[in-house]
């Protein structure tokens, strides 16, 4: 049986990264770039709503390095945002693309934050969601997920966290997930990610606020009240910094924002993503 989570292949940097690709390549390009939990790929983050953002846009979602089924170079010690970026933009310069819009999950916003801040020519638009890249005190939702040990129960446990309605939390996400972190070799790079202190590894993802007020691509920050991973505090400071920027908080939600709210995420994001 085909596995979905594997799509299409390139060399991004050196790296051989895997991504899934959807609607024609005519349409203008959107990024999508997912969180950092164990066992995630960008097929699991982003499945319920490729297919209507494909429909608008021509749809990137990679499995960055360090996730999914991307190689992760053994010669790689530290993974850091530096070493990110660099991975995202050589992505983009491998499939010819100049400019793109971005949705970022959680660890995935602060690297598109980092991308729109270094490389503002690479970035038409962005949405911040669930998003890191600010400094702030680890929550010990975020604690359970970067100190992940793989068991079912631990996966559902934290998978509960995730929601703010733990009834969306099916027995298929759980054993698909903690599959996924059970692979040979995934959760020895899983470990490898975010290593201890892991609050000082969280303030290595955040961007210079300086740097944030320079941004000048259109923002969309969305955040779910509830979240216990990344707090809604976050999503108001970014609010404060991105001189371009609109800010929509579902309430009754969690981390999960595109799968909790998914109709509503994809009705908020699109005409923000479609504007001029």
């Amino acid at each position: 049986m085909t596995n979905p989570e594997i799509g299409q292949s390139i060399v991004a940097n050196g790296i051989r990264t895997n991504y899934i690709e959807a609607g024609d390549a005519s349409l203008p390009a959107l990024v999508l770039i997912h969180g950092s939990g164990p066992g995630v790929t960008a097929f699991a983050n982003w499945n319920g709503v490729i297919p209507a953002l494909s429909e608008h846009f021509h749809v990137l979602a990679p499995d960055m390095v360090g996730f999914g089924y991307t190689e992760v170079p053994e010669d790689v010690t530290d993974f850091t945002l530096d070493f990110w970026v660099d991975h995202i933009i050589g992505f983009l310069d491998a499939l010819g693309i100049e400019q793109a819009s971005f949705i970022g999950n959680s660890y995935g916003g602060a690297l598109s934050l980092a991308v729109a801040a270094r490389h503002p020519a690479r970035v038409r638009r962005f949405a911040l969601m669930g998003a890191a890249g600010l400094r702030f005190e680890m929550s010990k939702g975020l604690l359970d997920v970067w100190g992940y040990e793989p068991s079912e129960a631990n996966m559902r446990k934290l998978m509960e966290t995730f929601a703010y309605n733990p009834g969306l939390v099916t027995d298929a996400i759980v054993l698909s997930r903690h599959n996924a972190s059970i692979r040979p070799g995934s959760h020895e790079a899983f470990s490898r990610l975010f290593p201890e202190p892991r609050q000082a590894k969280l303030d290595r993802l955040a961007t210079p606020e300086e740097d944030i007020r320079k941004i000048e691509a259109p923002a969309l920050i969305i955040h779910g009240r509830e979240d216990v991973i990344v707090p809604v505090d976050v999503a108001y400071r970014f609010s404060a910094l991105l001189p371009h920027s609109e800010l929509h908080v579902f309430g009754e939600c969690g981390h999960w924002t595109q799968i909790e709210k998914k109709d509503r995420f994809v009705e908020v994001v699109l005409p923000f993503l479609k504007a001029a």
